[in-house]
């Protein structure tokens, strides 16, 4: 009956999650779908490059969400209401501050990896202009990672739903009304999308003004040392992983620019099918964020348990499905994104490495919930930083010789061993939670 409770509570949290997760990455599928109907690959090259730009700067804070689940997890599950106002603000008042780097660095930082990427002029000038405009969205999505996170905490998966459907809603009704409408092409790509952002972030801040109210807060206790040294000292785990994270992307779009705009736009095409499995993955890994916190700050160690082993039979169940869709839909999902005959064909000739993703990645996703929710933020790190030594590893050694095949197996080897480093930690740590 307990094992049947845990399944319905992973349940009740990971569809809303799945729900807001498979819209989530409409914000790349669609910026790819619009500029790649303009007439030209070097479009689709310069939203790869633009692209990475930016979620190198938003990766690299993506612990606002993923700390403050964790911690307003236990805090909701040890029923501490002090401490849940106390994250809440905290996060907040940390995005704010980190938004004033963001855009007084993005430029530097923009130029320096786009000139990094060694693409074609025509792509790195276009996506020089997309992250000029994207980045103003920075406050709105650095704030939105810290209430999505605290609602999760709160076991509540239905409010970042609706705060990502309406972001997405906006997204591509302004893109395309730019783009198509004011003959704005890869600008209206980005006004589009900084305009989402914004109104996501006012719903979130609705969403918690009515349903929590968490009142005014108290600025000594949230700045407390001990407060900010934990949310630090959590999240500088969650930062270092997170950069290693970003170098394997960041290398990944650059191995894939410097063979030309024709292999840059096949693998930014490609990564959609990777981006989507993944958010729509994490839809359980965040509901293991929620659940194993709780259980954790509950003291339920069975609860813990059982909420583990209802994970992965999901996540089993979730990779067999999507190799199979993948499989039998993948060139139809090509052509849904472009009209370049010449991507399309590049892209097929590296497809079946989409396919292995699926099951060889799943159990990294599935432990980064369930490690997040517990705040194992060591063991996240650990992991993802043997993994990205193995990608470039077998980068170096394979790519001279198989060229973009060399590329996309490294990829594949690196999603793997993140899950096994993740498996071998916790059975040797899980006696300490």
């Amino acid at each position: 009956m307990a094992q049947r409770s845990v399944r319905s509570e992973i349940l009740a949290l990971s569809i809303p999650a799945i729900a807001s997760n498979i819209t989530t990455p409409l914000l790349g599928l669609a910026d790819v779908a619009v500029v790649g109907h303009i007439g030209s690959a070097v479009y689709i090259g310069a939203i790869a490059l633009g692209g990475a730009v930016m979620n190198m700067l938003y990766w690299v804070f993506s612990f606002l969400r993923l700390g403050s689940s964790g911690m307003a997890a236990q805090a909701y599950g040890a029923g501490d209401s002090s401490q849940l106002s106390d994250v809440f603000y905290r996060g907040l008042a940390v995005s704010a501050a980190l938004s004033v780097v963001v855009l007084a660095l993005h430029g530097v930082a923009g130029d320096a990896v786009i000139g990094f990427m060694d693409a074609e002029e025509s792509a790195a000038g276009l996506a020089g202009l997309y992250v000029s405009i994207c980045v103003w969205g920075a406050p709105a999505v650095l704030g939105t990672y810290v209430l999505s996170g605290w609602l999760l905490g709160m076991q509540n998966s239905r409010g970042p739903m609706w705060m990502a459907l309406v972001t997405n809603i906006v997204n591509i009704s302004c893109s395309l009304v730019f783009v198509f409408g004011f003959g704005m092409d890869i600008g209206g790509v980005a006004t589009g999308t900084v305009v989402a952002q914004w109104t996501g972030f006012a719903v979130g801040l609705w969403i918690v003004a009515r349903r929590y109210g968490v009142g005014r807060a108290d600025w000594r206790r949230v700045m407390r040392g001990d407060g900010i040294r934990r949310f630090f000292t959590v999240n500088l785990d969650i930062f270092l992983r997170t950069v290693c994270l970003v170098a394997v992307t960041i290398w990944f779009t650059h191995a894939g620019a410097v063979q030309g705009n024709l292999v840059l736009a096949a693998n930014a095409l490609l990564m959609q099918f990777f981006m989507f499995f993944s958010y729509f993955t994490d839809g359980f890994a965040f509901a293991g964020e929620a659940l194993s916190g709780k259980y954790l700050g509950a003291c339920d160690r069975l609860g813990l348990k059982r909420t583990v082993r209802g994970l992965f039979v999901a996540g089993t169940v979730m990779s067999l499905v999507f190799t199979a869709i993948y499989f039998l839909a993948g060139d139809i999902v090509m052509g849904l994104l472009t009209d370049e005959a010449d991507v399309v064909s590049a892209a097929k000739v590296y497809f079946p490495w989409v396919l292995t993703i699926p099951l060889l990645g799943f159990a990294a996703f599935t432990w980064d919930g369930i490690f997040g929710g517990m705040t194992m933020t060591r063991g996240m790190l650990v992991s993802m930083a043997v993994a990205t030594g193995v990608f470039f590893a077998c980068y170096s050694w394979l790519t001279p010789i198989y060229g973009n095949h060399g590329l996309w197996c490294s990829f594949v080897a690196y999603l793997s061993v993140r899950g096994i480093v993740q498996t071998a930690y916790y059975w040797f740590k899980r006696e300490k939670y």
